[in-house]
């Protein structure tokens, strides 16, 4: 914590050194009479936090900010929040660490936070794919598990050298926006990767959350209602797939310490940090299409659960809500806990 403390303190001073000089030379240009009609556009003033160092300063603030709220939150609900993970004890912990030994990063993917785009930006990064374009690579190829090196994959003493040396970072995104994500995707529709899920989870939750289900329901598992699936993720079986699974529990950010806390709602912006870092500036990460659906939707199906199944709920993804700074009132008009 007092590293952050002292890296701020740092950044803000170089911050004001930067911003002062910058103004003392737009006040020199403003004094200059005008050439040939031409006159100086406000354009100036966004340089001065658009492609220069101060841009970059305010950025790393943010992450530093992030990296703040993360160590209070661990420091306040876990007590072994100091303890370093012991590599032999806790492999399994390292198994959704993706690892490019050429840029030295360390990204633990999150399902349905992007982790898609950034594993085709992994397989690029790693030389696995012959193109810039992170969307020319399909999503099938990003996917296949042997495809890009796991930590989990390293022995205990270079694992250790890895986390220690390496750039790691992980993206987070409200715990129901994500959940409700992974519903919608995985359980509600009917896309062709969508079979599995409802074949292994939506009979099981069918079965033992609806009364009088059709055996028709009860053979394709492709009718489950939203209703059905929190009863099912507040039950204490609930909560094993990785596309619901807490952040929290797949990327242990208490015991890992993560250098950059990349959120979806800042997703291009991040990413694109993330990759001047390395200096791969010609790869362009995918934007998405906009405002989010999954957010419009929110209060629609969460306004089919109950107040006590909401509450539950939050307990579920509590630790998700209080590492990464999300609440309930900022898509539910409230807050519980």
């Amino acid at each position: 914590m007092a590293n952050i403390w002292q890296l701020k303190i740092i950044l803000i001073i170089l911050l004001v050194i930067c911003t002062t000089s910058m103004v003392f030379f737009v006040g020199n240009l403003s004094q200059l009479e005008n050439v040939e009609d031409q006159t100086f556009e406000p354009l100036v003033y966004r340089h001065l936090f658009a492609n220069d160092s101060n841009q970059i300063l305010l950025t790393r603030m943010v992450y530093l900010d992030r990296q703040e709220l993360l160590q209070k939150m661990c420091h306040n609900y876990m007590q072994d929040f100091k303890h370093e993970p012991n590599a032999t004890k806790y492999r399994e912990m390292f198994d959704h660490l993706l690892v490019d030994e050429k840029h030295r990063l360390l990204y633990c993917y999150v399902p349905k936070v992007a982790c898609t785009n950034w594993k085709r930006v992994f397989m690029i990064l790693i030389g696995l794919a012959n193109t810039t374009d992170p969307l020319k690579i399909p999503a099938s190829a990003a996917h296949q598990k042997a495809v890009i090196t796991r930590l989990s994959n390293y022995s205990s003493t270079e694992i250790d050298y890895i986390l220690q040396t390496f750039t790691k970072f992980l993206f987070v995104r409200h715990p129901f926006e994500r959940l409700l994500s992974a519903y919608h995707n995985k359980l509600e529709q009917h896309y062709e990767s969508s079979k599995y899920f409802q074949s292994r989870f939506g009979r099981h939750i069918i079965k033992h959350y609806r009364q009088n289900a059709s055996n028709e329901s009860l053979t394709r598992g492709d009718d489950v209602t939203f209703k059905e699936f929190a009863a099912y993720l507040i039950g204490e079986e609930g909560v094993l797939n990785e596309h619901w699974r807490p952040i929290y529990d797949l990327c242990h950010p208490c015991s890992i310490s993560y250098d950059i806390i990349g959120k979806y709602e800042t997703l291009v912006q991040d990413s694109e940090f993330i990759l001047k870092q390395v200096g791969e500036t010609g790869i362009s990460f995918p934007r998405g299409p906009g405002s989010s659906s999954t957010t419009s939707n929110l209060q629609k199906y969460f306004g089919t659960l109950e107040d006590d199944i909401i509450s539950q709920l939050y307990n579920v993804y509590i630790m998700d809500f209080k590492l990464f700074g999300y609440n309930l009132q900022e898509f539910l008009g409230y807050e519980t806990g």
